[in-house]
């Protein structure tokens, strides 16, 4: 079957099936090109919860179809690529999480959305990167924090915002990889252009990069908010090469510098068409939780929700 059959077999299914696609910006292009919304973790999040559909296509990895399920009782939710895992998501146990919080009763567990449902389950407020500064900063000045299990970004909000946390030393392996020296030599090669640096970062932490004006530490959404809204014409990205796509689409006119061609997520790279078609055709993929691991897991997501 070639792709323009497949994608024409995937839009029927679609309809007679009442189902939406949804997909994250660092998919392949075609999996963009079919998605009914893209999106990061966090605006994805939201459309899972109001889509207008009997079954949600997820085209990301593993994790953000499970936090779909999370939200969506009352739909079947597929993954795509139901092998996707995430480096961060791996990284974390809920073994750890439940040690932790006996050793400091009434201390707060904040995870990153990047992490499994039973995670989720011991967390007190789930976060993603577009939001994380601003739910830290609400929570309770005199409360112990464990913030996990990406050390980059939990190392940024420390350095913004000046509170202490105990970091778990998880990481993404893809932005993991940008340090101060690669951004260093970038703005010497590139001086005076504005560079957008996902707050995973291992540079993210630095206050010489944060104070610098040139560098913009933001969500995948965040940075095409920033370049839609910018009268900038060049611009160094700094976080997985899928957002290309989209950062093109949507600003013909502007130049997109990639601070490595390396940054490549091989995991979200897994989300094909023909797995797409396999959820529409043969259920294939189907997420499925245990209730009361559903239901405790729903409960960080919905405070993150709600601030």
């Amino acid at each position: 079957m070639t792709q323009e059959e497949m994608i024409e077999k995937i839009n029927r299914l679609k309809k007679e099936k009442n189902a939406v696609i949804l997909s994250h910006f660092y998919t392949n292009p075609e999996i963009q090109g079919i998605a009914d919304y893209l999106g990061d973790s966090l605006g994805l999040s939201r459309l899972a919860a109001t889509a207008d559909a009997d079954a949600i296509v997820f085209c990301g990895v593993h994790f953000m179809a499970e936090t779909a399920a999370i939200i969506s009782p009352d739909k079947k939710v597929y993954s795509a690529a139901f092998d996707a895992g995430c480096s961060l998501a791996d990284s974390c146990a809920a073994e750890g999480l439940r040690r932790w919080k006996a050793e400091h009763p009434g201390g707060l567990v904040v995870s990153y959305v990047n992490t499994t449902a039973a995670v989720k389950a011991e967390t007190d407020y789930c976060v993603t990167s577009a939001n994380a500064l601003r739910i830290v900063k609400a929570l309770p000045a005199d409360c112990p924090l464990l913030f996990g299990p990406d050390r980059n970004l939990g190392g940024y909000i420390q350095e913004v915002t000046g509170r202490k946390m105990d970091l778990w030393q998880g990481c993404c392996i893809v932005h993991d990889v940008i340090t101060p020296e690669m951004v260093r030599q970038t703005l010497a090669e590139y001086p005076g252009t504005d560079i957008l640096i996902h707050p995973e970062a291992l540079c993210s932490h630095e206050q010489e990069f944060i104070s610098n004006p040139l560098i913009h530490f933001a969500s995948t959404a965040g940075m095409l908010d920033i370049v839609r809204k910018s009268p900038a014409q060049r611009f160094i990205i700094g976080t997985e090469l899928g957002i290309m796509t989209e950062l093109h689409k949507q600003n013909p006119d502007k130049e997109f510098i990639p601070l490595r061609e390396t940054l490549v997520c091989h995991e979200m790279k897994k989300v094909r068409l023909e797995g797409v078609l396999d959820c529409l055709e043969n259920g294939a993929g189907e997420i499925v939780l245990d209730e009361a691991l559903r239901q405790r897991a729903l409960l960080p997501i919905t405070r993150m929700m709600e601030m």
